[in-house]
């Protein structure tokens, strides 16, 4: 049924441009971008809980438990189903256990890993916070910003298969992405260039 479904989920560090890939894909090459970290902001909201990383890693992790590792992209695939005539394909992000992996694999998709220096990926999630309206959640220092991405790159001490392992994703990446540029246009054709893509804009 899948076999043929156009499918990217991507991954990477915090503040890496993630969204800005799903963005780009989505804007100029007709793609639907589905965050499924926004899924996981929703339900926290749902429940009254503070939108904080902790509680979204306490929610996903709750999630792949109930319903399986895949369960991220099984309900990024059910938006996209309703209207997938409509596009080309599906790009979701993040990414951030290797069955989310997995699952875009069995769908026949491929995984992109985006990355920048450490030192720009903060500067842009502080510049970006308000915006994005993600203020209080990103509001944190240079030392906490690298302390909860520590947390998210590996499966910690005691913890089950369905936390968050970014490392096990990035294992299992088919494309690699560098952002280290502050030109949108540049990055653009970086993005292209990597998923072959024509420019219709």
């Amino acid at each position: 049924m899948h076999t043929k479904l156009k499918i990217i989920g991507l991954a990477g560090t915090n503040g890496s441009g993630k969204d800005t890939v799903g963005h780009i894909l989505a804007e100029h090459h007709n793609y639907l971008f589905i965050s499924v970290t926004d899924l996981l902001r929703a339900e926290a909201k749902r429940r009254n809980l503070p939108v904080k990383r902790d509680v979204l890693r306490t929610i996903s992790a709750e999630w792949r438990r109930q319903y399986g590792l895949g369960v991220l992209v099984d309900k990024a695939l059910a938006e996209y189903e309703i209207v997938k005539d409509k596009y080309a394909g599906v790009v979701m992000a993040s990414l951030r256990n290797p069955g989310e992996a997995d699952r875009i694999h069995q769908l026949g998709g491929s995984v992109v890993w985006i990355d920048a220096d450490p030192h720009v990926r903060y500067d842009r999630v502080q510049a970006n916070a308000a915006s994005r309206g993600r203020a209080e959640e990103d509001n944190k220092t240079f030392e906490q910003f690298l302390a909860e991405e520590a947390i998210e790159m590996q499966t910690q001490q005691g913890a089950d298969e369905a936390t968050l392992n970014g490392s096990g994703v990035k294992d299992q990446t088919d494309v690699f992405l560098t952002n280290d540029t502050t030109s949108l246009e540049e990055f653009k054709t970086i993005v292209e260039q990597s998923f072959q893509l024509t420019k219709i804009y």
